[in-house]
């Protein structure tokens, strides 16, 4: 009898073990990362909102009390000689042409006899006459080398518009 025998198949190597899955990316570590920044990021925009708020606070024009507003005028107008920053301080149409008249006579003595004035003022004197508020106080004038001053009385009427602000200036006869 003849064997049936399958012919000899060719030795096949065992098939390759498949690559292990990759391992999923750890999802509570995504998840605590995310949750993380997303605190993170609130933290910040709470921080800039406080930041905001205490900026707005610390650099809001104080207009409470009328002596601060004529000092912090006088300031702007004849020392700084800054007419945006003096504006901050006066009622929407002031009558400041005698303290503009001032100033000019200054600027222009500066410049004639090439000399430094500073000005300053005496405290300031708060009264109300006939309902309304005033300011006075005496401005001062000095050459730089201290050899001259000379000193004039003023007078500022002021109206409480959100806050008091100048609305007037006329010098004391």
């Amino acid at each position: 009898m003849q064997s049936t025998n399958p012919p000899a198949q060719p030795a096949v190597p065992p098939p390759a073990q498949a690559a292990a899955p990759p391992k999923p990316a750890n999802r509570r570590t995504r998840l605590i990362l995310a949750m993380a920044a997303g605190i993170l990021s609130l933290l910040c925009l709470g921080g800039v909102g406080v930041f905001i708020s205490i900026y707005d606070e610390a650099t809001k024009i104080k207009r409470t009390a009328p002596d601060a507003v004529v000092d912090n005028f006088l300031r702007a107008y004849l020392v700084n000689r800054d007419d945006q920053q003096a504006s901050l301080f006066t009622c929407k149409e002031p009558e400041l042409s005698l303290l503009k008249a001032f100033r000019d006579d200054i600027q222009s003595r500066e410049q004639r006899f090439s000399i430094g004035i500073r000005v300053d003022w005496t405290s300031l004197t708060v009264s109300t006459e006939g309902g309304q508020t005033l300011v006075s106080t005496d401005i001062r004038r000095t050459i730089s080398d201290g050899s001259e001053r000379t000193t004039d009385g003023w007078r500022f009427p002021l109206v409480d518009q959100d806050g008091w602000r100048v609305c007037g200036a006329s010098p004391i006869n």
